[in-house]
C-alpha cells in the first residue's frame, strides 16, 4: 500500500508539473504571431476617407470603441467625440469577465506604431504582446486587404484625441489562458473589384456578418454559417440573431434585393426617430444605425453573396423577454 501510495503521489506531481508547464507556456509564450511589421501609413485625404467609411459603416470599429446609448433602440453612439472607448462587456451579456473597449484615438494610439496597430487589427495582439479578447472580430479583419487596414489606421490617426482611460480587463479562468491561443497571423486577401464575384463575400467578411449570424457555444461555432440563432443576453431578455441564409421559409430567401437594402436604409430616413427602450422591451446588438451608412452598392453586393450561401432551415425566435 505504501508503494502504491508513493506511485500515486509521483503521478500527481508529474501531472502537476505537466499542467503547470503547459499553463506557463500558454501564458508566457503565446500569442505568437510574430513582430509588428515595420510600416508607415501615408495620411492622404483619400486614404483617410476610405478609412472613415470602413471604420464607421463596414468594420464599424467606431461603434464598439465609443460610448453608446443603450436606452435607445440599436444603441446609437452618444453625441460628441468618438473612439474614446470605455464600452463595458461583462457577465451581464454572458461574457467570462469584464472587458472594456480601448481608446482608439491618438490619445492612446499615439504611443503605437502603425505596424503595431496593423498587428492588433489583423491578428488580435496588442502593443504589449497580449491577446485581445475576440469580441473584436479580428478573425475577419485578418483577411482584409492590407490597403484597407492602412486606410483604417490613417483614419484613426485623424481622429481628435479623446483623453480617457479604461479599466483593465478581468477574465475568468480558464479563459484568461485560452485567450492567448486564439490570435493567428494575418492572411491578407486582395480587395476584389466591385463588379467581381468575390466582392460581396469580401464586404460581408469585413462587416463580420457571419460572427453574429452563426450560433456559437463557449467560443466555438456550433451552427451552420449565417443560419442565425446566436443568443445575446440583453437587459430586456434574450435576443437571437436572424437566419440570413437564402432559405425561403426561415431565412431571407423570399427577400428582394430592394427590400434587403431598404431594411438598412430605413435608419437613414430623416423621418426616422430612434425609439426608447426600457424594462423588458426588445433591444438589439445589431448596429443598424452604423450599417445604414454603408453604400447601397455594398449592401447589394452582400445580398448577392448571401444568395450563394447554403440555405438552412432554422427558425429563430428573435426575442424572449426577461421575467421582471
Amino acid at each position: 500500500m505504501k508503494k502504491a501510495g508513493k506511485i500515486t503521489i509521483y503521478i500527481l506531481l508529474a501531472l502537476f508539473v505537466i499542467i503547470g508547464s503547459a499553463l506557463t507556456y500558454v501564458k508566457v509564450a503565446l500569442p505568437n504571431v510574430g513582430d509588428a511589421p515595420d510600416l508607415k501609413v501615408a495620411l492622404t485625404a483619400e486614404k483617410i476617407e476610405r478609412g472613415r467609411y470602413l471604420a464607421n459603416h463596414v468594420t464599424i470599429c467606431v461603434d464598439c470603441h465609443s460610448t453608446r446609448d443603450w436606452s435607445k433602440l440599436t444603441a446609437p453612439i452618444l453625441e460628441g467625440p468618438v473612439g474614446g472607448g470605455g464600452e463595458k462587456f461583462d457577465e451581464a451579456i454572458g461574457l467570462p469577465g469584464s472587458i472594456y473597449s480601448a481608446n482608439i484615438t491618438p490619445h492612446n494610439l499615439g504611443k503605437w506604431t502603425d505596424g503595431e496597430i496593423f498587428r492588433a487589427v489583423t491578428t488580435g495582439v496588442k502593443k504589449d504582446g497580449s491577446a485581445i479578447f475576440p469580441i473584436m472580430p479580428y478573425d475577419r479583419y485578418r483577411e482584409m486587404d492590407k490597403e484597407d487596414i492602412y486606410a483604417i489606421i490613417a483614419y484613426l490617426r485623424s481622429l481628435p484625441a479623446v483623453e480617457t482611460t479604461t479599466p483593465k480587463r478581468r477574465l475568468d479562468f480558464p479563459v484568461n489562458f485560452i485567450v492567448n491561443t486564439i490570435p493567428k497571423k494575418a492572411d491578407s486577401k486582395t480587395l476584389p473589384a466591385p463588379t467581381a464575384p468575390g466582392y460581396g463575400a469580401y464586404v460581408a467578411n469585413a462587416a463580420a456578418c457571419m460572427n453574429c449570424h452563426t450560433d456559437e457555444k463557449e467560443g466555438k461555432w456550433v451552427g451552420e454559417p449565417f443560419a442565425g440563432k446566436r443568443s445575446f443576453t440583453m437587459p430586456g431578455g434574450e435576443v437571437s440573431s436572424a437566419n440570413i441564409t437564402p432559405d425561403q421559409e426561415t431565412g431571407i430567401g423570399s427577400w428582394t434585393k430592394e427590400a434587403f437594402v431598404a431594411r438598412f436604409k430605413s435608419y437613414t430616413d430623416s423621418a426616422y426617430v430612434t425609439p426608447n427602450v426600457s424594462g423588458n422591451e426588445f433591444q438589439t446588438v445589431m448596429p443598424w444605425t452604423m450599417y445604414s451608412g454603408m453604400k447601397t452598392s455594398d449592401l447589394e453586393a452582400i445580398y448577392e453573396y448571401l444568395r450563394t450561401v447554403k440555405p438552412v432551415k432554422n427558425k429563430v425566435v428573435k426575442f424572449v423577454p426577461a421575467k421582471l
